[in-house]
């Protein structure tokens, strides 16, 4: 199988415009991701979709490799099926942009589900934690993931799912991390499928993959991303180097 990742890279930012492009030890944030998602060497090849001249010429002018936009896109998913639409790929592994303190064991535990996956079962693998403050279950910004025996995803929901009717009944409440790895055909699927009204709803673009029947493996993890969303994300970043 040929793997790859993609970093879509947005300039815009509602939270904190422009944070790919701060400094953060003396490379910008994209940069650091980027050189990050190669020093795995999990990849045949890592690509930055962007949007921004900016980024791209980042990229490209430091030897890395970019890819510019041609369309505007509603989510990271469409983003990526048109860049890699006419590439010789079988899994495209989506790494978060703003998050250059990579641990490769969770993109590794993405990764061996297509390599496990003889019968091709499976379109899309991605990773979920378990939580247990009451806070964090019922938290809207995290998503959760209620999955079958063979930990197929069944539904994703910024709501509590299972709505907790019976107390200690052994249910365990899972995030969504959103680490995913996709099938070419998966992406290219999802790209020309319509918005149906649960993604609309919710605002969450796995479930149209689920809206149209396709298949997500989820795999347990106890990872936990370092994201920089904030001014003071950014200032904690700094701080780790």
């Amino acid at each position: 199988m040929k793997i790859i990742a993609v970093i879509p890279a947005r300039y815009a930012s509602t939270r904190f415009p422009a944070k790919l492009m701060q400094d953060l030890g003396g490379k910008t944030v994209i940069l650091r991701t980027y050189e990050a998602a190669v020093e795995t060497a999990l990849f045949d090849d890592v690509f930055v979709v962007t949007d921004s001249d900016l980024i791209y010429n980042e990229i490209v002018s430091k030897g890395g490799k970019a890819i510019m936009s041609v369309k505007e896109h509603e989510s990271g998913s469409d983003r990526i099926a048109e860049a890699i639409a006419n590439l010789d790929v079988d899994i495209v592994v989506n790494v978060q942009g703003d998050e250059p303190f990579i641990d490769a064991e969770p993109l590794k535990k993405v990764i061996e589900v297509f390599r496990n996956d003889a019968d091709r079962k499976v379109d899309l693998a991605s990773l979920m934690r378990q939580i247990t403050d009451e806070e964090d279950i019922s938290n809207p910004n995290n998503v959760k993931v209620v999955t079958d025996q063979n930990n197929f995803a069944l539904y994703f929901s910024r709501s509590v799912i299972p709505f907790p009717r019976e107390r200690n009944v052994g249910v365990r409440y899972m995030q969504h991390i959103g680490i995913y790895a996709f099938r070419k055909q998966a992406l290219l699927d999802f790209y020309s499928l319509p918005m149906k009204s649960l993604e609309a709803s919710e605002k969450l673009e796995q479930l149209r993959y689920l809206e149209f029947g396709k298949r997500i493996k989820m795999v347990e993890t106890t990872h936990v991303g370092i994201g920089i969303d904030t001014i003071e994300d950014l200032e904690k970043a700094r701080k780790m180097l």
